[in-house]
């Protein structure tokens, strides 16, 4: 029987835990976020095509979430650190393919592979609760993972690695 990493509900004094669950698929990646590990969204990206840039999402990882605000989103989200890439953003969209590149976009509901709908209603609280715990002087974290992660021999590494564990 193969195990199945579950994400469950917690809270850790001065930090922010955002997780998204991946399913990778030709078309794009959907996947479900939870902030500190209660279901809050679910997401779109583009599809894996090896990390390249305007091309491929990010790699499964833990990096660093910022506040960031420019002309065109107004207050949006970036994602520090990522290898190879910058301006890494969440950001409204409902189609990956057009509408982003290597981006994040959270979606009320999953419509397609890479598709989704009512971007900006699941984008707004989203970035609200970000915000507030930044102002609160938290640290904000996402972790980004697929099921796949648990597959097959070195389970336990691939885990460490993604989730900054060792």
């Amino acid at each position: 029987m193969q195990a199945k990493f579950e994400i469950v509900p917690f809270e850790r004094p001065g930090v922010l835990y955002l997780f998204i669950e991946r399913k990778y698929h030709r078309n794009g990646t959907n996947g479900t976020l939870y902030v500190n590990g209660v279901k809050n969204c679910h997401t779109i990206e583009l599809p894996w095509k090896d990390n390249r840039s305007q091309k491929s999402c990010i790699p499964e990882g833990t990096y660093k979430v910022c506040k960031r605000r420019s002309p065109r989103f107004g207050n949006h989200l970036q994602i520090a650190d990522v290898p190879d890439r910058d301006f890494i953003l969440f950001h409204p969209a409902n189609n990956a393919i057009p509408e982003l590149n290597g981006c994040i976009a959270p979606v009320t509901e999953l419509t397609g592979e890479g598709c989704g709908s009512e971007s900006r209603k699941a984008f707004e609280p989203l970035v609200e609760t970000v915000y507030k715990a930044i102002k609160e002087g938290k640290e904000v974290q996402i972790t980004l993972f697929s099921q796949k992660l648990l597959r097959g021999e070195g389970a336990m590494e691939r885990v460490n690695k993604v989730f900054a564990l060792g």
